[in-house]
């Protein structure tokens, strides 16, 4: 499966420590991620990650678009509540297209544990890789 990874400044060492803490699962699959953040999980972790551009640069927008045409298949964002604003269309993206999406740690435990069990593979049938 296809998983984006994205962080808020303020939550880039949770996104560390849950990408370590999980690490033999995510290594199952193929992870991008925008540019600090993707820079900062291949290096803490030894993991291929495919980048974007920094969130600041149009990074999330290129995630959109990789949702908006089903080659994303999870995403797992940590985002600043008190902070930096989602954009909503990312969002809207994600339930049009069926994409599940964690926005804090905890619902990213939750994805991650199903996606080792295999609770998400119904995500090949419906949008099978070529």
């Amino acid at each position: 499966m296809n998983i984006a990874l994205l962080a808020h400044d303020r939550k880039k060492e949770l996104m560390l420590q849950f990408c370590i803490a999980y690490r033999g699962i995510l290594a199952k699959h193929t992870l991008f991620a925008t540019g600090i953040t993707g820079n900062l999980v291949s290096e803490a972790c030894g993991l291929p990650v495919n980048r974007f551009l920094s969130g600041a640069q149009g990074g999330e927008q290129q995630i959109s678009a990789r949702i908006a045409y089903d080659e994303i298949d999870l995403l797992i964002m940590f985002r600043d509540p008190a902070g930096q604003e989602v954009d909503a269309s990312l969002l809207r993206l994600c339930d049009a297209h069926n994409v599940p999406v964690a926005t804090n740690i905890a619902t990213a435990e939750v994805l991650v544990h199903g996606l080792a069990r295999g609770d998400l593979d119904w995500r090949d049938i419906v949008n099978p890789k070529k």
